[in-house]
Parts: C-alpha cells; sequence; structure tokens
C-alpha cells in the first residue's frame, strides 16, 4: 500500500518547512537526503534515507511505498568548481528521481525548479508562469541544469504522468541553516560585510508559504504546468532600507558598475577554481542575472492555488529573529 509521502532535499530551508507541515497535517513523511546533510532539526518520527540522487541505484528502493513524492533536492549555487556537477545532480539526478518514483507507483509527483530561469535578455514586462524559456535564454550551467530538469518534468506530465512543476522566487524567513542568497545578503548587511551594492531587483516570498504552495500544487494542480510562488517585488535598496530598520545598519551608498561588478566575478571564480576550491565572492552568473528582468508576477498562480502569501515585512522580522535566536548575529543589532 503506497501511504508515504516522500521529500527529496527534505531537511533543506525550503524542504524543512515543508516536512514540518506535512507532519502536521498527519503523513507518513520520508526524507531522501545526502549522506552528510544534517537532519537533526526535523520532526520527531520521520523516516531518513542517506542516498545521492546522482547514483540511481541508491534510489532504487527510496520510493517504496509512496503516494506523493516532493522532489526539492538540487545543487542551489550558482558555482561549483567542477561545473559538470550541475547537470549531474539537477537535470541527470531529476530524472532519476522521477524514474524510480514512477517505477514505485507514486500517485503524485512535484519537480521544485527556480525562478533564476524563467529570466531572458531584452525582458521588460513582469514575468508569469506562462513565459517561454529555451536553453539559449540561460545564464550559466546552474540555469541550464535546472532548465533542463523542468523540462524533463513539463513533458513528463503532459505526456501524461502526474507531474507538477512550482517555481519559487527567492525565499525568506526562519530557519535557514544553509544560508541561502537572501539569508546570507540579510546576514551580511547585519554585520556591515556589504560595502557597496548594485542595481537589482529581487522578488521575495516567505519560505512558509513556498512549502503551502507545494502541497496545494500537490494536491490541485494540473500536471505538465509550471505554477510560480512568488511574492513581493523589492529592489536591494529597498530591501536593505527595511533590513536596516530591524538592525540599525547602514545602507552601502557606493553602487558597483555591472562591468566592473562582472569582472570582479570573474576574477573571483578564478581564483576559486585554480587556487582556493572554495565558493568565490561574487559570481557571474549571479551578477549575470542583476542585468535580467527579475520583477514577478505570480497572481494567476497564486489564484489557482488558492495561496495567499504573508506580508514580506513579517517575513524579515522572523528571518532576522530566528538569526538572533541562533546567535549568528548579534541581539544588540537592533
Amino acid at each position: 500500500m503506497n501511504d508515504f509521502t516522500v521529500v527529496t532535499g527534505g531537511a533543506g530551508f525550503i524542504g524543512s518547512h515543508l516536512v514540518e507541515l506535512l507532519v502536521a497535517r498527519g503523513d507518513r513523511v520520508r526524507v531522501i537526503e545526502r549522506p552528510e546533510a544534517r537532519v537533526d532539526h526535523l520532526p520527531e518520527g520521520v523516516e531518513i534515507i542517506r542516498a545521492d540522487i546522482r547514483d540511481r541505484e541508491s534510489l532504487k528502493h527510496a520510493f517504496d511505498g509512496a503516494r506523493s513524492v516532493y522532489h526539492l533536492a538540487a545543487n542551489p549555487n550558482l558555482w561549483a568548481r567542477d561545473r559538470r556537477e550541475f547537470d549531474a545532480v539537477n537535470h541527470r539526478g531529476t530524472i532519476h528521481v522521477l524514474d524510480q518514483a514512477r517505477a514505485a507507483g507514486a500517485e503524485r509527483i512535484l519537480h521544485a525548479s527556480t525562478e533564476s530561469i524563467l529570466t531572458r535578455a531584452k525582458q521588460t514586462a513582469p514575468i508569469g508562469a506562462d513565459i517561454h524559456i529555451s536553453p539559449k535564454d540561460t545564464v550559466g550551467p546552474y540555469c541550464l541544469s535546472k532548465l533542463l530538469a523542468e523540462n524533463e518534468a513539463i513533458a513528463r506530465g503532459r505526456a501524461g504522468e502526474s507531474i507538477v512543476v512550482v517555481n519559487p522566487t527567492m525565499p525568506v524567513g526562519p530557519g535557514d541553516r544553509g544560508l541561502s542568497p537572501p539569508t546570507r545578503l540579510i546576514l551580511d548587511f547585519a554585520l556591515g560585510k556589504l560595502p557597496a551594492i548594485m542595481d537589482c531587483t529581487l522578488n521575495l516570498i516567505d519560505v512558509r508559504d513556498i512549502a503551502l504552495g507545494m502541497i496545494k500544487a500537490v494536491e490541485i494542480g494540473r500536471p505538465g504546468r509550471r505554477y510560480l510562488l512568488g511574492g513581493t517585488n523589492l529592489t536591494l535598496l529597498e530591501l536593505l532600507n527595511k533590513v536596516a530598520q530591524r538592525t540599525g545598519s547602514r545602507v552601502p551608498r557606493v553602487r558597483v558598475p555591472y562591468a566592473l561588478a562582472l569582472a570582479f566575478a570573474y576574477a573571483s571564480e578564478s581564483w576559486a577554481d585554480y587556487v582556493t576550491g572554495k565558493s568565490p565572492q561574487a559570481t557571474v552568473t549571479g551578477v549575470k542575472l542583476t542585468r535580467r528582468t527579475m520583477h514577478f508576477d505570480a497572481t494567476e498562480s497564486l489564484s489557482v492555488l488558492g495561496l495567499a502569501p504573508r506580508p514580506i515585512d513579517q517575513s524579515l522580522d522572523d528571518a532576522i529573529d530566528w538569526l538572533r535566536q541562533m546567535k549568528i548575529i548579534s541581539q544588540s543589532i537592533n
């Protein structure tokens, strides 16, 4: 009898909130995570399977008894020393998960994609869920790998498999143990480690609303469709002003020109590639994305799913409170 809800990447920022919601409503939850991933923050009673989605055989029995599958596992970074890692994890790994979930008889499958693949050069209008993107539109190997994975999931859904796709924008809120880009930005700014900024726009949504939106997409989403889980559009300056009100940090006055930022990103990646092997200070993909329209309109998707994201000010309050509780930033920052 298939009665498990399986979540790949369930110990991550979005995944852990999703698991909490699933457990709270009474689901029997199984999490598939990397061998080295921390899982001690997950609710009691969650079954943990250690597996690598790059290895099809390691997933052979991971989906046994699965009724629903949420596929969140991915390499979310914009840089990897071995660029082939993106395709191996995000694209090929997704194929392995979809194959094994189908073989196990899962009734509903959700593939978590990303907003960063929904951009194209010279796009000016706000981006909705119905935008068409081709591989040539993508920026860098991360975005390409995520687009190929999304295309695979959508194609299978349209061919008759019960697969839906969601594209969350940038998550913000409490519980970000891995420090995703929005939380890292807030943290660096609060600690005075952001001496200059670029002109760009971000779309932010509470991580808890993303998790709820995923559940709704599995429940009522149409196979082969993309659902955009987006919230509030803010310029980087507007976001930092909101954080400054909560931390007392000073907003940088220096604006970095795009050409200078891109040159610095190339230098940072070269240093990381050939010397340190550690994440660069800036990534080429990240800088290039700042030139793309990142203004999203998720109205249609949110209406279909019946999802009303909470105000972004509440999400920022909760994110900063959590950083203080974890002593990642000082209580004295007010």
